[in-house]
């Protein structure tokens, strides 16, 4: 689709709906924002469109005559589709797309794409690390940070785009395809939005719908879901492994992990070698090391780029330590399957904060992986009740409700003792006390910091 000219429905007036908007007006588009909030302060969000000459902005509700009037929807990751002004649009027979099908078709060069349930953002940072010290033209773009449409327009034919893509993102794509994706794992989350499993799998399974024979799918080997989609997909299948040795792909086998192809055996790196720790976290660099092999890169610069990274802001991140206490933000821990990989990093009596807001999910398996190291559970937000039901229920370590997360922060430092730690973990979103997990994390940093 031509843009210029075009009248297109911005929907969302968050980061990545003025990232469409912005891209729109530089491409000749006339953009339209709509946001459901009735209470949306339009003259906040028309100063972050300042670039844009005419801005029509449109609250709470969208006239008729506007939405008669559109060429194109545009949605943002946070406005689910089965929403009734949504599903209006596609009985209207408007075009909907979302926000990195907007940046695909605009944007140029090679795309690497990372989705799954965790490990995304490391392994995106990680994957961006290798490939801008081996290229030229690297944006590293997505849930990552970065909107994918702030980008579009500095992209040329040479470029690699390295995009973390969350299910959201997914649901909306018809054209986006990179020539290298993976799939991390599949476990419970974002239920509230997708409502099932079969849903939520089958929507970041669209990853790889308009990928070619030629082009890479890098699939996860132990998770069950992925080891047989990986049977009967378009592209390439490369599996990698942490448990076991592969007849072809990358699997970690005594303290090495090793690159198989049909032709050679390569050992690309120890673990001891690399910054980061945990399974979890060799996980990730097999994932970016396949994924950067097959777009080109040679195993010398990707062996280099992997020894020098380091561990991304708010996942299990060192804080400080004080009176003999140490501090750990893992705030990226943002649903239960995530968080047990925080408390399994533990090596030290823990006290543990979590909730936050409740996207459905069931905290059975994180709890009980506690293994004995939680001193006591130290809870805030929506779910805090949920979870010490459960608890209790379960019998794993008792719980202190707090308020927010400032107090939570305060009951520790009082409570914790010389040789343990503190982990901010939630297993919950961070909605409802905080914008988004980095903001709860930075939240977190300072209490500790001014404590």
């Amino acid at each position: 689709m031509d843009l210029k000219g075009k009248r297109v429905l911005v929907f969302g007036s968050g980061k990545s709906g003025i990232g469409a908007a912005e891209l729109l007006g530089q491409v000749g588009a006339c953009p339209v924002l709509y946001d459901g909030n009735p209470d949306l302060d339009k003259e906040a969000v028309l100063h972050k469109t300042a670039s844009i000459k005419e801005t029509d902005i449109y609250a709470g509700g969208l006239p008729e005559e506007v939405q008669k009037s559109l060429d194109l929807a545009v949605l943002s990751p946070g406005v689910p589709t089965d929403l009734p002004l949504v599903k209006s649009f596609y009985e209207q027979g408007l075009p909907v797309w979302g926000e990195v099908e907007l940046a695909f078709r605009t944007g140029k060069g090679r795309v690497l794409a990372i989705t799954g349930t965790n490990g995304k953002t490391t392994t995106t940072a990680l994957l961006g690390k290798i490939m801008e010290d081996a290229e030229d033209s690297v944006f590293v773009v997505g849930n990552i940070g970065t909107p994918y449409t702030s980008k579009a327009l500095e992209m040329t034919e040479d470029s690699v785009t390295v995009a973390e893509i969350s299910s959201f993102q997914l649901e909306t794509i018809e054209k986006f395809a990179p020539c290298v994706s993976a799939i991390l794992n599949i476990t419970e989350d974002h239920l509230n939005r997708h409502h099932t499993m079969e849903e939520y799998i089958r929507v970041k399974e669209l990853i790889v719908k308009n990928q070619k024979p030629e082009d890479v799918c890098v699939l996860n080997y132990e998770d069950p879901v992925l080891r047989e989609f990986g049977k009967n997909i378009v592209p390439q299948t490369v599996y990698f492994s942490s448990e076991r040795r592969l007849e072809k792909g990358i699997f970690l086998e005594d303290g090495q992990i090793i690159l198989k192809t049909e032709d050679q055996e390569i050992s690309l790196v120890k673990t001891d070698d690399l910054k980061l720790l945990g399974k979890h976290n060799f996980e990730n660099v097999m994932a970016a090391a396949a994924m950067a092999y097959y777009a080109g890169v040679s195993v010398e610069s990707i062996r280099k780029s992997i020894c020098e990274f380091t561990a991304v802001e708010h996942r299990i991140e060192y804080v400080t330590e004080k009176n003999g206490v140490v501090y750990y933000n893992d705030s990226k821990g943002t649903n239960p399957d995530a968080a047990i990989k925080g408390i399994q990093a533990m090596n030290r009596p823990t006290w543990l904060i979590g909730g936050g807001y409740d996207k459905g999910s069931s905290y059975d398996e994180w709890l009980n992986s506690f293994d004995g190291k939680v001193r006591s559970l130290v809870l805030i937000g929506q779910t805090k009740e949920k979870i010490r039901e459960a608890a209790e229920r379960l019998g794993v370590c008792s719980c202190i409700l707090c308020e927010n997360l400032q107090e939570a922060v305060k009951i520790c430092a009082e409570k914790a003792q010389p040789g343990e730690a503190v982990l901010l973990s939630p297993a919950c979103a961070s909605w409802g006390q905080f914008d988004n997990y980095e903001q709860r994390g930075d939240c977190f940093k300072e209490y500790v910091k001014n404590l």
